[in-house]
């Protein structure tokens, strides 16, 4: 039976985990990303045991965005298994019951009606209680201590972190997703249509010294036009036939939120039979229409009685067997959350946003220290945490290195790309180019610059042979299938638009059909006043890469070295499935690369395709060098919170049965990498605060203590706040040092051939993501093998 969205969602609740620990659940389910507080890699890895933190380069003093909680050396969380005789059915009652007790008055505690948490411990190990109900019945309570946890135990971790969320919720701020908001002060930005929410993401942790709450600024991004205005537009910009369809194409699949209560929901489908007129029937057995439902529960008037309704399919909390629950909604009500990919697109409309959401490293810092006194001054928030024995601190500074800048083998700077000379020569002498009829005066101009920039950085082109064209994707796949051979070196497309159906066509052929290196270039692109001379040389660099080329390198020590990413992305056409994403250097100096893309269906282990691209990778290197890697360096992106235990248990195995069928063995360093860590280092200048210097490594107070782990700075941000990359190394055979580990890391940085500069993550992990982000999004197939060698996906 489809139900109002009236009803409170349930919060928190405890169960029983292996470890005879209770463990908090949200929704049914135990959170997972306190899984990985369990697991210690660090204790195997003799050269880190005593210390993981480098040496080298410059000491900088770093301020973050931790906050001291105060816990005491001491301090415990003291859990309890309660039962009753006679047995009670009504949790509510059982609660009631145990509260009234003398024990339990004005002591902090927590009771799902089975187990129970304290902040100070019982007199006695077995307390036994009775009491008399309403009706006279005499029940007996025993409460027995079952577990004395300690401040970094993970079912502390994720009690702090459900207390911090009370917390918020005193500040009158609301949950959306992971993160709190404050409805109460939204920034509009009328000339969008857009309005922002301010807020914070928090996380308590444990640290190298102590727990910490770490936190961090956020912004949820509401649109002001309701789905209901939304539907009307399409509607008037639409064929009439097709608007249904039209309707379900651009709505389903997308997040909304009901402002009358703040919840958010997903689109699942559009009722169309059913109206705002219609009844349901509530808890009660009775029968309401949801019009007066809306009028009576919340003081809303539906101003639209013919508008279809939105159907949400909400997830079953703890019982995965039960029939989905289902909400209908009003489309009046509900308002689109985030961005649309046309939104993300419109160059004027983002900077208008980073206007508010890039703070610079002196604003998130005072928006950090505003929510810690509040917290302070708000009696009801400083009451929750003293009640616990926790007390808000100021953030927290701790010290930081810079390493030495690297030397780029270069014969210019990166400001110089113009005149830079290539560390290898590269030759294009068969190759096509397509564009319409309009724009074959433009195309010229184009080809002409190209071969300008291209002489002096050691790329030669020769004239193509240029085909005029009719607009549209058909007439590009057309004349693809009658001039393409396979003795053609390059495929060059002007596209008129951004339409994404013509890209997709002419990279689907080119990757598939007829595997041959394309470049797709927009008119749009070319026909920038002043600037052809600087996207040809963008675009020539593209060229060499996709040829084979190679065009700087760094300083790489270690001999016989092979580096890998991978990086995991979901596939936008088919539900379910994920491409995973394999890049492998072949060369001793890491300039060139092997790339491999896999499909796996959920819930499929991603060691059995790991295996399979690991063995390619080594028998191509074994091709280009008459030999066998001596050593392996992977970098593993697309890690998500509590699949730490999943890497080290089933892909760390299935990687090391190839190596260890390989004759000599070479020896395995696995470094899981992630891009987005709440984490946030500022460094005092002039009296103000300003992003830490590129080479910024942080390796003490901030890591985890049973982790081999570091953050590196390795990207300049010119706008707003710069974001570390948290790198943790969960396998290490090679036995790096930790200032060897960090140094080759940032050299990582600087290898990647699309962006003249440094980047957040090591090159082959953006490689990784590069292809899985093309497949994903615009072949939905795995490439010919043919392109394996070369960078055909940049």
């Amino acid at each position: 039976m489809p139900r109002p969205p009236s009803h409170t969602h349930r919060t928190n609740g405890f169960s029983v985990g292996p470890s005879g620990y209770t463990v908090m659940e949200r929704g049914g389910r135990i959170q997972c990303k306190f899984r990985d507080l369990e697991v210690n890699t660090r204790k195997a890895m003799v050269h880190v045991k005593d210390s993981k933190t480098g040496s080298s380069g410059i000491p900088v003093n770093v301020i973050t965005n931790l906050f001291s909680l105060g816990l005491p050396r001491e301090w415990q969380l003291y859990q309890y298994h309660v039962t009753f005789n006679p047995e009670l059915e009504s949790r509510r009652l059982r609660i009631a019951l145990l509260y009234n007790h003398v024990e339990f008055l004005g002591k902090a505690k927590v009771f799902d009606g089975a187990t129970l948490f304290l902040a100070h411990k019982l007199e006695n190990q077995v307390t036994e209680l009775s009491c008399e109900t309403r009706r006279g019945d005499m029940v007996k309570i025993t409460v027995q201590l079952t577990h004395q946890l300690f401040s970094s135990n993970p079912v502390c971790i994720q009690f702090l972190n459900l207390l911090f969320k009370k917390v918020l919720q005193k500040l009158s701020m609301y949950q959306i997703g992971q993160n709190f908001y404050s409805p109460s002060d939204p920034v509009e930005v009328p000339q969008h249509k857009l309005v922002l929410w301010p807020g914070f993401a928090v996380s308590v942790g444990h640290f190298e010294n102590k727990v910490m709450l770490c936190a961090d600024v956020s912004h949820k991004v509401l649109r002001s036009e309701n789905v209901l205005e939304f539907m009307t537009n399409l509607y008037n910009n639409s064929e009439r036939t097709c608007f249904p369809e039209n309707c379900e194409k651009e709505l389903v699949g997308l997040i909304f939120l009901t402002r009358y209560n703040n919840k958010t929901y997903r689109i699942d489908d559009i009722e169309w039979s059913i109206k705002p007129t219609d009844t349901f029937q509530k808890r009660d057995g009775t029968q309401i229409s949801y019009e007066d439902y809306y009028k009576q529960q919340y003081d809303v008037v539906i101003t639209d009685l013919n508008q279809p309704m939105l159907v949400s399919q909400l997830k079953n909390r703890g019982n995965c067997s039960a029939e989905p629950r289902v909400v209908h909604l009003i489309p009046e009500l509900c308002y689109m959350t985030g961005l649309s990919r046309h939104a993300t697109s419109d160059f004027r409309l983002m900077k208008d946003l980073a206007q508010h959401t890039h703070l610079s490293p002196q604003q998130r810092h005072q928006r950090l220290s505003r929510l810690a006194d509040n917290i302070q001054r708000n009696k009801d928030a400083r009451f929750e945490l003293e009640n616990w024995g926790l007390q808000m601190g100021c953030q927290a500074s701790l010290t930081g290195r810079v390493v030495s800048p690297e030397k780029i083998l270069i014969t210019t700077s990166f400001k110089d790309l113009r005149n830079m000379k290539t560390i290898s020569e590269t030759r294009l002498e068969r190759w096509l180019v397509l564009c319409s009829y309009n724009h074959t005066d433009l195309t010229h101009n184009f080809l002409n610059c190209l071969r300008r920039v291209g002489s002096p950085m050691n790329f030669h082109l020769q004239y193509p042979t240029i085909l005029p064209i009719k607009e549209g994707p058909m007439s590009f796949v057309k004349v693809l299938q009658q001039h393409v051979n396979p003795e053609l070196q390059l495929v060059l497309c002007i596209l008129s638009s951004n339409k994404k159906d013509c890209y997709d066509s002419v990279k689907k052929f080119l990757s598939l059909h007829q595997p041959i290196p394309s470049q797709c270039v927009l008119v749009r692109t070319l026909s920038k006043q002043g600037m052809m001379m600087s996207v040809a040389t963008k675009i020539a660099m593209q060229i060499i890469c996709k040829l084979g080329g190679e065009l700087w390198a760094v300083e790489i020590p270690l001999r016989s070295l092979m580096v890998v990413g991978i990086d995991v992305n979901k596939d936008t056409l088919t539900k379910g499935s994920s491409v995973v994403g394999f890049v492998a250097s072949l060369n001793a100096s890491i300039t060139k690369w092997h790339s491999r893309c896999i499909f796996q269906c959920a819930g499929t282990s991603m060691a059995d395709c790991l295996r399979i691209c690991m063995e390619g990778a080594i028998n191509n290197w074994e091709k280009c060098n008459g030999h066998l890697p001596a050593r392996i360096i992977i970098y593993r992106d697309g890690v998500g919170d509590g699949q730490l235990k999943m890497v080290m248990d089933y892909e760390v195995p299935q990687l090391l049965s190839v190596l260890d069928e390989c004759s000599g063995g070479p020896k395995m360093t696995l470094i899981i990498v992630k891009k987005k860590c709440l984490s946030r280092f500022f460094v005092e200048s002039n009296g103000g605060l300003r992003n830490p210097p590129v080479g910024t490594v942080i390796d003490t107070e901030a890591t985890q203590p049973s982790w081999y782990d570091f953050f590196l700075i390795s990207q300049l941000a010119r706008q707003g706040t710069v974001n570390p990359t948290y790198y943790n190394v969960v396998y290490d055979e090679n036995k790096l040092s930790p200032d060897h580990m960090q140094r080759f890391t940032f050299k990582m940085c600087h290898l990647y051939y699309n962006w003249p500069g440094l980047i957040r993550v090591p090159a082959p992990c953006q490689y990784a993501n590069k292809l899985t982000f093309l497949v994903s999004q615009s072949i939905h197939q795995a490439p010919s093998l043919e392109l394996a060698n070369k960078l055909f996906y940049l």
